[in-house]
């Protein structure tokens, strides 16, 4: 193979990007090592231009690397939501994602890749999410799990995706648990954990009721219990004289009826709702239906305007306390925030079903913004161990939907991207905010 360069033909031995780089000279006319100074000038021209092109190249080639379900053109996600089942509402969430990051490939991609997103139903049952994952992992070949709902389902793969180094990123769960990198480095939440939040309600209720008498519901898994600790945790040596009742649920249960019913005899005068949308939705009509008016608390998961108060009727939800990192999008106060604005702009293009006052879609959006920016961080690293490496180096982000002083931080010591909560009290349609950003890190 011969080259040639400003005039000088000359034989290539060896010439690959990346590598040490040979080029054998043979001068005509008795050139020798001497020649005149400018036929040395364009040799060495040559030289420079030669090896820069080489160590660009070859620098290029170095800095992509990839596993599975990462290529040149295409990013592959897994996702597992219940679709069907007691918690359907919840499927919302997959279909965000999916419309989200079909926006994403219209306008190009991540860094020239477009996102092939795989999101399968696992009817928020255990089993059925194991199997769903190993096919996600094992014969898909994602490159990570994004945004899986729910914390006895996330529980029942945690292992299993640790075991095997597959990302589990941005947990669709309040757990505690997700913020345990020395014991699980692949699983990171998003949310503020459950029972930070219920320390926060615990706070709450010693100042406005110290001597309130308290019932509480909640779910019958993980979910349920963190609530449940943090609550008794925050309440502290009270916990013992104030709570005078406590009681679970299944969610296979159909009606939730017959618990509220029990709380009321109890003559609770603070009722602490842990629940999710349908069971929120049936005891908010319950209470209103029989006559019940405590201070009622409703978990954060649970306070959605559009899957939970409007179907209970708001009449019956006024005055409820919750507490939110994320903006109601039926607040005015909000109408002409860019952020909001941006996400009203996505939905009516690529999710015209998706209800705006559904605060699982609103805070989907979020989620999968972030989602967006780790991928950016990794370039063309799109190793798993980077992937876990960026999603751990969010600093001070700050997605369209999160509260006004709320930011996404992480490290590889904190996997609780979010941890800042305001309270906030429910009147006419919708929650209105009060007092200050707390951190969910606060004690009793």
């Amino acid at each position: 193979m011969t080259g040639e360069m400003f005039g000088m033909n000359f034989p290539l031995r060896s010439f690959s990007p990346g590598r040490n780089l040979v080029v054998a000279i043979r001068g005509a006319g008795g050139l020798g090592m001497l020649g005149t100074v400018r036929q040395k000038s364009r040799i060495a021209a040559f030289f420079i231009t030669v090896i820069a092109f080489a160590a660009t190249s070859g620098g290029a080639q170095a800095q992509k690397k990839y596993d599975a379900g990462a290529t040149d053109t295409e990013i592959k996600i897994g996702n597992i939501v219940p679709y069907s089942g007691p918690v359907s509402s919840y499927g919302v969430v997959g279909k965000t994602a999916a419309a989200y990051f079909t926006m994403i490939n219209d306008q190009g991609g991540i860094n020239g890749r477009k996102i092939k997103f795989l999101t399968y139903d696992d009817a928020y049952s255990p089993p059925k999410t194991v199997e769903q994952a190993r096919k996600l992992v094992e014969s898909d070949e994602v490159l990570f799990l994004f945004a899986t709902l729910g914390t006895p389902t996330n529980s029942a793969i945690q292992k299993y995706l640790n075991s095997k180094g597959v990302p589990q990123l941005f947990v669709g769960s309040g757990a505690s648990k997700w913020n345990n990198p020395k014991e699980f480095p692949w699983t990171i939440g998003f949310q503020p954990n459950n029972q930070s939040e219920g320390r926060i309600y615990a706070k709450y209720i010693l100042q406005e009721k110290p001597n309130g008498r308290i019932a509480v519901m909640y779910q019958n898994d993980d979910y349920g219990k963190d609530y449940l600790k943090g609550l008794k945790e925050g309440l502290g040596a009270k916990a013992a004289s104030m709570i005078v009742a406590e009681d679970s649920y299944e969610t296979s249960e159909p009606t939730i009826d017959s618990h509220i019913v029990k709380f009321k005899s109890t003559n609770a005068d603070i009722f602490v709702n842990i629940s999710i949308s349908k069971f929120a939705a049936q005891s908010i009509k319950k209470m209103a239906e029989i006559g019940w008016k405590p201070l009622h608390i409703l978990n954060n998961p649970a306070a959605s305007v559009g899957s939970v108060m409007k179907p209970a009727g708001f009449e019956n939800g006024q005055d409820i306390v919750s507490a939110a990192y994320a903006k109601d999008a039926n607040d005015p106060q909000w109408n002409n925030d860019p952020g909001m604005m941006r996400l009203s702009a996505f939905l009516a293009k690529y999710y015209p079903d998706g209800n705006k006052l559904d605060a699982a879609v609103v805070s989907t959006y979020g989620v999968a913004q972030t989602m967006v920016q780790v991928l950016k961080q990794c370039g063309d690293n799109l190793t798993r161990e980077n992937v876990m490496k960026q999603a751990a180096s969010l600093k001070d982000f700050s997605p369209d939907t999160l509260l006004p002083g709320i930011k996404v931080n992480t490290s590889a010591t904190d996997f609780a991207p979010v941890k800042q909560l305001q309270m906030m009290r429910f009147k006419g349609e919708r929650w209105q905010l009060f007092g200050d950003v707390l951190s969910s890190d606060i004690g009793g």
